[in-house]
């Protein structure tokens, strides 16, 4: 299957390591920086014949790709996933899939009606660990669902907003939420049970003054399904990153996933006794070098699995736009000062342009 990865920046090492894990036939690399292409191909000893590009529709329009990975910076992800819905290509987004609803719905009916394959890069879905929740979950494990809670302790500094002006802009990124946190607020979202009533948020920026966006987000979640959720994230920890934490507390289960991309169960209690806590813990127990984890290979085989057999990706557009009209909400709580019902239709990023 021929594949090309448009942005070789920060992430696309996870793409590139994922793709050759799945013995894709990577024919192009695309960046606007021609630096960023030549380090990524010494770095994994690619083929010289690798063709390098920093225009991504000359590329798709010469290589005709089956598979793109799209890794720029997230303002422009919309509009790259939309030009290789138009010429066939199948696509795996990095997180978050666009930064308005309104780009994430253009997304899904293009995807609709071409029949193209499209994931949203919430790779942590496939954590060993949240996968045994998952299956508890589906297996009605935890009884009533009481309430989950996402925590996101991290640490950005200066250094990281200076590598990428983008970083840290409503128009391009988004703040601590929609780019550090959005993985562990996917993942709240869709252990809970997907449908939101409302959202009450506070959104601050305390620690740095040189980005637009928030560096601090609690917010308060109410299920359709009569839980409830919370959600911690932030980038002011010191002086490096801490934790990211996800619980889940139930009449009949409690969980604690850990670690540095909740790759660790750490607690594991359930009422109906089917499984020894202490094995369940020792097997579950992954160790990443980095926040990224190990979910990118497992994610680009099931993709690679739905277009060979025609289905939907396990985590498609639609899980992807769940997991950005979330943050919105959040945003749009915390700059209207009010609780705000869900679903939304219209909510963009840069409607809190200003904000700080």
């Amino acid at each position: 299957m021929k594949y090309v990865l448009i942005g070789c920046g920060r992430i696309s090492p996870n793409h590139i390591a994922a793709a050759m894990d799945n013995n894709l036939q990577i024919v192009a690399l695309c960046d606007v920086v021609p630096e960023n292409i030549e380090d990524k191909v010494r770095k994994f000893n690619l083929s010289s014949e690798i063709r390098r590009y920093t225009d991504y529709k000359e590329m798709l329009e010469k290589e005709r790709p089956e598979l793109a990975g799209i890794a720029t910076e997230s303002g422009k992800h919309a509009q790259i996933a939309l030009d290789c819905i138009k010429t066939g290509c199948n696509i795996i987004i990095e997180k978050p899939m666009a930064m308005s609803l309104e780009e994430a719905d253009a997304i899904i009916k293009a995807a609709d009606e071409t029949g193209v394959k499209v994931c949203a890069c919430h790779q942590n879905r496939f954590n060993k660990s949240i996968q045994k929740i998952r299956e508890a979950m589906e297996e009605g494990r935890f009884g009533r669902l009481f309430h989950g809670t996402a925590h996101i302790r991290w640490n950005r500094s200066e250094g990281y907003y200076k590598q990428a002006p983008w970083r840290g802009t409503w128009e391009q990124d988004g703040g601590a939420l929609m780019n550090q946190c959005i993985h562990n607020i996917d993942l709240l979202r869709w252990m809970m049970g997907d449908d939101i009533s409302e959202v009450m948020a506070y959104t601050d920026r305390l620690n740095h003054d040189y980005i637009q966006a928030e560096d601090l987000g609690m917010a308060l979640i109410k299920f359709k399904n009569g839980s409830y959720g919370i959600v911690e994230g932030t980038t002011n920890i010191y002086p490096q990153n801490l934790e990211e934490t996800l619980y889940i507390f139930g009449g009949s289960g409690t969980i604690k996933a850990g670690g540095k991309s909740v790759n660790i169960i750490e607690e594991w209690h359930f009422a109906d006794g089917k499984d020894d806590a202490e094995e369940v813990k020792a097997k579950y127990n992954e160790n990443p070098s980095n926040v990224y984890g190990f979910g990118h290979t497992p994610l680009y085989a099931d993709v690679i699995d739905a277009i060979n057999n025609n289905r939907q990706p396990y985590i498609d557009a639609r899980a992807g736009r769940s997991a950005l009209e979330l943050v919105l909400a959040i945003y749009k709580s915390s700059a209207e000062g009010k609780p705000v019902e869900l679903p939304l239709e219209h909510c963009a990023s840069t409607d809190f342009t200003g904000r700080f």
